[in-house]
């Protein structure tokens, strides 16, 4: 095949076929695992079999992957506890007197639940259910109702405690601590374009995001900041223990997500919405979606340990290496491709078999700082929820959307969020030090 040698041809026909049954509908998992066993038996013949469950418990009993349920059950917890409709509800009058105020407010609390749970189907599902019909009725537009409530919600998918950095530091190597910090200030950076693009919007279209009549939050603005600190105190008490602990070295990711696990739970009865069926619910939940994450990893591995046996990484570490364009032109080329994957694939699939393939490179011959580029390509990951047509975030709201709301609203209402987040990747690629200025803060 063009030359290649046989272990290199089995591994691009390999490649080749795992896309042929994404393509065909199959599910992921299974697609991965069918063509990693398939092209293993082909290319090792039966001892391939006596090396792959090794690798796969060396995988399940990972020590950092474990921060993964548990952040989950922080998630989903804080879901069952009613912060976010609070939060939601006291930041939409805070905020209401603005042109484009509710939208700020939405943003505003997207980011608060990223940093307090970073379970990005929670964050779009709760403020879908809650925010979508008010602003509808309070006459804004559709597509950027839908637009700020997908964006806002994936926001869990980069700003700390972000699972995507968690499998990002084990898969290449690195300090999840250090990438938590690091990627803390590109969050908020991505927050302040959000925001400040729906401040442009509401002075420049008004009728697009009218504000709240000031006659009705004359009544709330005399207790505004008591229940704006009654919302803000449970979820600002849980992001300082969880990431507090991270950040200052006390504790590492995984005991941080124990942290947050328990003070989930806490919060809940703090709440009084504890109840032992309530445990149930968020147990099950979390065992579900762990599970599917735990599965495709599984397929990943298999995939990934074949294709690296043949030496296919090699194969494409070389075409990046001899295509001439240098080390920003190949960390382009990389992100482009990233960006690309992430409008047909799921980030786990992602991270799992490209970022092992196409990260080397980038740090070993180009010398790029991986906790940089783990947070790069974290941002530019975080892309891969909004991108149509199988962006997740898209699909959490058009699941809980009424059917005024068309998958076409949806996929309009993304578009500038695209672009803004495409702008965030890039001011945090062309200056670095939004990445370094914590990580220096709390590493000196």
């Amino acid at each position: 095949m063009f030359g290649l040698p046989w272990d290199q041809t089995l591994g691009a026909a390999m490649f080749v076929g795992m896309l042929v049954f994404l393509l065909f509908g199959f599910p992921v998992a299974f697609s991965l695992t069918f063509t990693g066993m398939l092209f293993g038996l082909i290319g090792f013949g039966l001892p391939f079999f006596d090396l792959l469950p090794l690798r796969i418990w060396g995988t399940m009993t990972n020590f950092t992957l474990l921060a993964v349920p548990l952040f989950v059950f922080m998630g989903v917890a804080l879901e069952k506890s009613g912060i976010a409709e609070e939060l939601l509800e006291t930041m939409a009058l805070l905020f209401g007197w603005l042109k484009g105020g509710i939208a700020i407010s939405v943003v505003i609390v997207g980011a608060i639940l990223a940093a307090s749970t970073g379970v990005v189907g929670a964050s779009v599902i709760t403020m879908g259910l809650v925010s979508l019909p008010t602003m509808i009725r309070r006459g804004y537009q559709k597509e950027l109702v839908c637009g700020t409530i997908c964006a806002s919600g994936t926001l869990g998918q980069i700003i700390p405690p972000s699972i995507v950095l968690v499998l990002l530091g084990d898969i290449m190597g690195v300090s999840v601590g250090d990438l938590y910090i690091g990627a803390f200030l590109p969050g908020f950076v991505l927050v302040g374009l959000y925001i400040v693009y729906l401040f442009i919007l509401g002075h420049w279209k008004p009728h697009l995001c009218p504000p709240i009549p000031k006659a009705e939050l004359a009544a709330f603005q005399a207790h505004a900041l008591k229940r704006v600190a009654i919302a803000l105190a449970p979820a600002l008490v849980l992001i300082v223990a969880v990431l507090g602990s991270i950040f200052i070295g006390i504790a590492s990711p995984t005991e941080g997500a124990s942290v947050g696990a328990a003070g989930g739970l806490i919060l809940t009865a703090f709440k009084r919405r504890f109840s032992m069926q309530m445990l149930g619910d968020v147990m099950r939940a979390t065992t579900r979606i762990t599970s599917l994450v735990f599965i495709i990893l599984i397929g990943a591995n298999t995939f990934g340990l074949v294709f690296r046996g043949l030496n296919g990484d090699k194969l494409i570490q070389e075409i990046l290496l001899n295509s001439g364009l240098g080390a920003y032109g190949v960390l382009t080329l990389v992100m482009a491709v990233i960006f690309f994957l992430g409008f047909f694939i799921d980030y786990i699939e992602i991270c799992f078999i490209h970022i092992p393939i196409l990260t080397p490179v980038l740090v070993k011959h180009f010398g790029f700082d991986p906790v940089w580029l783990g947070v790069v390509i974290g941002v530019n990951l975080q892309t891969s929820f909004l991108t149509p047509p199988f962006g997740f975030s898209l699909f959490y709201l058009r699941g809980i959307a009424p059917p005024s709301i068309t998958t076409g609203d949806i996929y309009r209402g993304v578009v500038p969020f695209i672009i803004l987040q495409c702008i965030g990747l890039t001011l945090v690629i062309a200056f670095p030090g939004i990445v370094y200025a914590l990580i220096h803060f709390f590493r000196a």
